[in-house]
């Protein structure tokens, strides 16, 4: 093995935004990982981001921390209005994207960044941390195996309190709202263990003054009779969960983003019909951001097979799907993906 395969990857992250927090201390303590650098206007704001998290440098720049020839991977978690353009400008500064979902405002946007990550040579993925967690691979396995049949329903829904009216969620020149937040989650969940696209959306929504949805359902239905909804909500009680009826029983998760000793998340199979037998399933503590990042690092090093996330084509389809409930939404009618 190369010195530089067997070396952890060196990261620098593109602001102090509070997920990078989040993220920064998830990946702490990572043999795969280095935190090496992290860039902000507010070189005071950055000072104690780093010195929280053992990073070494701080930079005064995002095009600063591009440049730097040390970093060799970016993690973007800037607003959902930029992710594409400082992906775009990592990637054609040879630096390798973690970008946080979703990965661009529509689908066209994530193209146009695929785009760049295959001129650049560069590796770019979607960060969705409960898609890396084992507690996800087995309910995909389960579900798509077919040992209790094929899904007939899934119902995956997303909400949290969001009080402070100054939230970058509520900003619509930010990429604000619940579909482009909660609802990335659901809607990836259902592409996921549905393997298709759906063939017609129709949705609902209620937006606020300033035009961002602060609840949205919708109905997703697949060629094959699979019928899903999702929903996704600003401004409720904290919820988060997934029911999976297929044809010869049914899955039930909350399909977490960290597993905890605390919370060690929910995977429950009741296999058969009238008197079903329930199973639930176990896992291991493990923060998802530590493990995205790993995993991150593995698909730089040694290629695509080590990624366990989403990948391009599910990440333009997710979009796909994110456009096709905000068109329905907005005009009243299905609309097909």
């Amino acid at each position: 093995m190369s010195d530089t395969a067997a070396a952890p990857l060196r990261l620098g992250i593109l602001s102090t935004a509070n997920i990078a927090r989040h993220f920064a201390a998830g990946v702490a303590g990572s043999d795969k990982v280095s935190l090496v650098a992290v860039a902000s206007r507010d070189r005071d704001r950055a000072g104690q981001f780093a010195e929280a998290n053992g990073i070494v440098r701080v930079v005064d720049s995002y095009d600063a921390l591009l440049a730097d020839p040390e970093i060799e991977a970016i993690y973007n978690p800037l607003p959902n209005s930029l992710h594409a353009e400082w992906s775009i400008r990592a990637l054609e500064a040879g630096k390798h994207v973690l970008c946080e979902k979703p990965i661009a405002l529509d689908a066209d946007e994530a193209r146009t960044m695929y785009d760049a990550a295959r001129r650049a040579g560069r590796h770019l993925v979607e960060a969705f941390p409960y898609r890396a967690q084992p507690l996800t691979h087995a309910l995909a396995g389960i579900v798509g195996s077919g040992e209790i049949g094929r899904p007939r329903t899934i119902h995956a829904a997303f909400g949290f309190p969001v009080a402070n009216a100054a939230n970058i969620r509520l900003d619509p020149a930010l990429g604000g709202g619940a579909m482009l937040d909660a609802g990335t989650y659901a809607v990836s969940l259902v592409r996921m263990l549905a393997g298709a696209m759906p063939v017609r959306v129709t949705a609902s929504a209620v937006l606020s003054e300033r035009g961002v949805d602060l609840t949205t359902t919708a109905s997703l239905d697949f060629a094959d009779g699979l019928l899903a909804q999702i929903s996704c909500a600003f401004g409720t009680g904290l919820h988060r969960r997934a029911i999976v009826a297929c044809e010869g029983g049914v899955v039930t998760t909350d399909f977490p983003n960290h597993l905890t000793a605390e919370k060690p998340g929910l995977l429950q199979v009741s296999r058969g019909g009238w008197e079903p037998k329930d199973e639930r399933i176990d896992f291991a503590p493990l923060n998802g951001f530590r493990a995205e990042a790993d995993s991150f690092a593995d698909l730089v090093r040694t290629g695509t097979e080590a990624w366990n996330g989403i990948g391009e084509a599910e990440s333009i389809e997710v979009m796909r799907i994110l456009d096709a409930i905000t068109l329905s939404a907005r005009e009243g009618r299905p609309v097909t993906p």
